[in-house]
């Protein structure tokens, strides 16, 4: 069985001289956390000849599924921890087979010197094991390192190719990795499902009044955006299905993007970019940057941190493109709604004619990051929902979104950093102390505070 076959049966789950920092892994229950050992030295410059010749022997029959177990342990004789990279990337798509995952475990443990099956974690999958130590120590990539994951990735979904291709990227390969799904590289307005197994984007939803969103429940979270006079309601249901929308509000057209592993929807405008590109439409690709999704731009192949909205590879990072936000606001359907009359909501067939269960993931992120993290910012539980601002002055503010709302709703203010919060529905707004509104949303603790990890963190 091929690397590509068998990725698809799989279930989708993304100084020297100096004491390094504690790095620990923290769990949805507070105060429990596993402490990484302290990471291996490395090796500077490129690979010993020997090992470099015997990678590029073993990666052809590997993809097609046959693991040569004797040139694996030469490689990992050489005790090149930054080679743990390489066995990780070979580990997604070998976990389901018993001899092969063992032999890569055990490569990996000779390359660092490290007992992975100590970490608690490893009973559950030893990829995610793996990867969170290299994520954690932070080791550098060995040489050709883009060159070979592309060998690997490649055989597994050709469409990435413009990804790896972008020599100049300011994609971190090793922080990529698959999220269980393939690329939707459907034309705009596309209403089919992604038959080749892809997230599909969500183009131009049929929208209600509010009073035709009666089929949705009160209670239930909608991701609500206000923007240009305009209020627009999407449901999460609908949201963990597509995980990407692109639709005209307020005569602006946005890409609105949610990364379920991060619980994070974010609003960009698409509509401002240099004259020579197509107006922008964003999709899914089926990849994720240390466990957020990595979305990219259909007509132009250029992907883009999700979390920031800067394009990182292909034409649109040549051209210096970075996507402006608006707010997201997280609400209940009943609470914004009433706080906005006058929304609409997605329609409850999407417009394409699709029925949506009322909890697609069945509780799936409820128990913490289900793909690698590495370490963790310990200030907060993992899956602590905060309010995410970069501030006027570019310096990224976190709230805990529900002690904000506790403190604002006894009637106290909320301010950090000249950022405070507001109400609005039953979700919350930023604005500077002059009331100008600045761009905001929420997502898990794990994944705002990794991306910007001199957050400064709010506390009552």
């Amino acid at each position: 069985m091929g690397v590509l076959t068998a990725s698809l049966a799989l279930t989708a789950l993304g100084c020297s001289g100096e004491e390094e920092r504690e790095r620990t892994r923290g769990n949805a229950t507070p105060g429990s956390a596993y402490a990484f050992p302290q990471a291996p030295t490395v090796p500077v410059g490129p690979l010993d000849p020997e090992i470099d010749a015997a990678i590029t022997r073993l990666l052809p029959p590997a993809l097609g599924g046959v693991l040569d177990t004797e040139v694996l342990g030469r490689i990992a004789k050489s005790g090149d921890a930054r080679l743990g990279w390489l066995v990780s990337d070979l580990l997604r798509f070998y976990q389901e087979s018993t001899v092969e995952n063992d032999a890569l475990v055990s490569a990996f443990m000779r390359l660092t010197g490290v007992d992975v099956r100590s970490d608690p974690l490893f009973a559950d999958g030893s990829w995610r094991a793996v990867t969170d130590h290299m994520l954690a120590w932070d080791l550098p990539a060995p040489p050709r390192y883009q060159e070979r994951k592309a060998e690997v990735y490649l055989a597994v979904e050709p469409g990435w190719k413009p990804f790896f291709e972008d020599d100049e990227s300011d994609i971190d390969w090793r922080w990529v990795a698959w999220g269980g799904v393939l690329i939707d590289n459907r034309e705009l307005g596309d209403p089919n499902p992604c038959f080749s197994g892809c997230i599909p984007a969500l183009d131009d939803p049929a929208l209600t009044r509010a009073a035709g969103g009666d089929w949705y429940p009160d209670d239930a979270i909608v991701f609500g955006v206000a923007f240009g006079g305009e209020a627009v309601a999407f449901p999460k249901n609908i949201m963990e299905v597509h995980e990407m929308v692109n639709i005209s509000i307020g005569g602006r057209r946005l890409g609105i993007p949610y990364c379920t592993l991060c619980g994070s929807a974010q609003a960009y405008l698409i509509d401002t970019v240099p004259a020579r590109f197509e107006p922008l439409v964003l999709r899914t690709s089926g990849l994720l940057s240390r466990s957020n999704k990595l979305m990219y731009e259909l007509n132009t192949r250029s992907a883009f941190d999700t979390f920031t909205g800067r394009a990182v590879s292909g034409p649109l990072r040549a051209a210096g493109v970075a996507l402006e936000q608006t707010t997201v606001v997280t609400s209940t359907w009943g609470e914004w709604k009433e706080a906005h009359p006058d929304t609409r909501i997605v329609a409850r067939d999407g417009g394409i004619g699709r029925e949506y269960e009322e909890d697609p993931l069945g509780g799936r992120d409820d128990n913490g990051p289900i793909f690698p993290t590495g370490d963790v910012d310990p200030r907060l539980p993992v899956h602590v929902k905060v309010v995410g601002i970069v501030s006027p002055g570019d310096i990224p503010i976190a709230f805990s979104a529900t002690e904000a709302a506790a403190e604002l709703e006894g009637g106290e203010k909320v301010e950090l950093s000249g950022v405070e919060l507001v109400l609005d529905g039953g979700g919350l707004r930023a604005q500077t102390s002059d009331g100008e509104e600045i761009p905001a949303h929420e997502a898990f603790w794990f994944a705002w505070s990794q991306f910007h990890p001199d957050t400064e963190l709010w506390s009552r």
